[in-house]
């Protein structure tokens, strides 16, 4: 079955390029990222980890951990890896799954048959501190992911789990807010101090809740 939004997502074990991993201790009462590769040595995935290697500080602030999953052996990935950071001048040193039995892929429904019987497609999973969903993306394997888009999604995962606001179309750090409709506007004047700009009683915009 398919992971949706809202489900635990399920613990395992697994070789990667840092070493055996537990994947619950490995997130910790952190944030996640879990990000899949159709293959070793393509050209759009040596991009992708290069980009995420590059954002570390990035997700790092977040306190987002990432982890990247590829059904080939571990000893190509290190190879790989070696690609990565020469042609990406940078240093990945999160973790890459060596998912020979797919079993990671398969806990994840990363393989679809439609699209590939043998490779995984390009899913990426955030991942809340309490081991829910919180999001999915998938890409076609001929389509690179925007990881400032998915940095913008966190941002907003993050803004909703703290406070009791929602975000914009196009929303960007720093742009207003929108107050949930569970809160009523006369407790939205008390919770944000900041002011609520009230468009129809159900579209309220406050500022950015946590930002000075």
């Amino acid at each position: 079955m398919s992971l949706r939004l809202g489900d635990t997502v399920p613990n395992f074990k697994a070789v990667t390029t840092e070493g055996e991993i537990d994947f619950y201790e490995f997130l910790g009462d952190g944030w996640g990222v879990l990000f899949s590769h159709p293959a070793d040595y393509t050209p759009v995935c040596t991009t992708e980890l290069g980009r995420t290697a590059q954002l570390k500080e990035e997700f790092a602030k977040r306190n987002v951990k990432v982890m990247a999953v590829s059904v080939d052996p571990i000893d190509k990935h290190f190879g790989w890896r070696n690609d990565i950071n020469e042609t990406q001048h940078c240093t990945v040193d999160f973790p890459i799954i060596a998912d020979e039995d797919k079993k990671v892929a398969e806990l994840y429904d990363m393989i679809h048959p439609n699209a590939s019987a043998t490779a995984t497609v390009r899913s990426l999973f955030v991942i809340g501190p309490d081991k829910k969903l919180k999001l999915s993306i998938t890409y076609p394997a001929s389509t690179g992911r925007n990881f400032y888009e998915v940095l913008r999604v966190i941002d907003s995962l993050q803004l909703t789990a703290d406070y009791s606001v929602a975000t914009p179309a196009d929303w960007k750090a720093g742009d207003d807010v929108i107050v949930v409709p569970a809160v009523s506007t006369e407790d939205a004047i008390r919770k944000f101090p900041k002011g609520v700009k009230v468009v129809k009683p159900y579209l309220r915009y406050t500022p950015q809740p946590d930002l000075d």
